[in-house]
């Protein structure tokens, strides 16, 4: 009975955990509030164990990390042209992702999960083309977001 019991709490444990966990939505789109080819949301902050679901609203894009922009022992992820991608985002840190065909055109986003502790890491790998100013205005938005609380 003990037993039958304890496994009743650890399910309820679980569920409740589960239940917890968020999922935030990005949009990759042609077109968005900030420009041509962006992540909308381009900044999100999330807690361990959130996911984000970055969905193909529109054609030709995929989501995936920037080598040295998530912390270390992260796991990188690449998804498939056109196509959803659900990451769950378990290691806390800053995660850059872009989408591959329209990097140069400043298609980035910044994840933020729990306590930014490579922040200074990610703001040092090199960018090129627009994905540049992109970075250095979410890493401003970022700043201005901690100095605020």
């Amino acid at each position: 009975m003990r037993k039958v019991m304890s496994l009743a709490a650890f399910a309820l444990l679980m569920s409740v955990s589960m239940a917890l966990a968020a999922e935030v939505e990005v949009k990759m789109l042609n077109k968005g509030a900030e420009g041509l080819m962006v992540f909308e949301p381009s900044l999100v902050k999330i807690e361990p164990g959130d996911t984000v679901k970055f969905v193909a609203t529109d054609k030709s894009h995929n989501a995936e990390t920037i080598k040295g922009m998530l912390p270390e022992g992260a796991a990188a992820f690449a998804g498939k042209m056109n196509e959803d991608v659900a990451v769950k985002f378990d290691k806390p840190g800053v995660y850059g992702v872009k989408c591959m065909p329209h990097y140069a055109m400043g298609m980035v986003a910044l994840v933020v999960v729990g306590k930014p502790d490579n922040l200074d890491q990610a703001k040092a790998v090199p960018q090129s083309g627009k994905a540049k100013q992109v970075f250095a205005t979410l890493f401003d938005r970022l700043s201005q977001q901690a100095a605020a609380k």
